[in-house]
């Protein structure tokens, strides 16, 4: 009995698998469920934090957040929501407020698609800007005829949930290159310290973009 007991204990532990260490897949192997089944963002009993909103993200601040050099695809097939400069400073506050109770994570979703078509589709129906609450019925569970697979890396003070999307019945995944590149630089990325910080600082640790000025010939 204890032998049986120690071997159950045993696969319990190698099925484990610690949520950031999600890349070694291959497209093949990811798991893709309908859009109705796959698991949405997560808030636990932060209830508040569904207000908070995100933005669509332009191609560069992507880019920017990744780490990544600038590139003319910049990632066509991928579309991304990040937190607002309000969303950063709210949960601040909201940790200050609560003496150190509330959550200071906030949350980036990105949704790479199966093709440029697709998302450009897509993006056409979704709003520039949606509350966290929203994203699972909106975004994820409003995506009907679509399976999708799911991954989530804790990054400090922001979880990435990134989705890969096609279409229900349709095998393997066509940008399977976009989604492995994100995948591993945001398994590569340091920790994001906190938003005030998040606001103000350059590189990885910053997602505010702001646009270059156009200049008079």
């Amino acid at each position: 009995m204890e032998d049986k007991s120690k071997n159950k204990n045993k696969n319990k532990k190698q099925k484990y698998q610690h949520p950031n260490d999600q890349t070694a897949k291959t497209a093949s192997d990811f798991t893709f469920k309908p859009s109705t089944d796959v698991k949405g963002l997560r808030f636990g009993g932060q209830f508040i934090v569904k207000s908070f909103t995100v933005r669509r993200a332009r191609p560069l601040e992507l880019l920017r957040l990744l780490s990544l050099p600038p590139t003319n695809s910049a990632f066509a097939s991928a579309a991304a929501y990040l937190p607002t400069n309000f969303t950063i400073l709210a949960h601040h506050a909201w940790h200050t407020l609560t003496l150190g109770l509330g959550t200071k994570k906030s949350k980036v979703v990105v949704f790479v698609f199966e093709s440029e078509s697709m998302k450009s589709a897509v993006e056409r129906l979704w709003p520039p800007e949606i509350p966290l609450g929203e994203v699972n019925k909106k975004l994820i569970r409003g995506l009907t005829g679509c399976e999708m697979s799911r991954f989530k890396f804790r990054k400090g003070c922001i979880t990435f949930y990134v989705y890969a999307v096609r279409r229900s019945g349709n095998l393997g995944f066509v940008c399977a290159d976009d989604l492995r590149t994100i995948l591993q630089s945001v398994v590569a990325l340091k920790d994001f310290i906190d938003h005030t910080a998040m606001l103000a600082m350059p590189n990885q640790r910053s997602i505010s973009y702001a646009p270059p000025l156009a200049v008079a010939h």
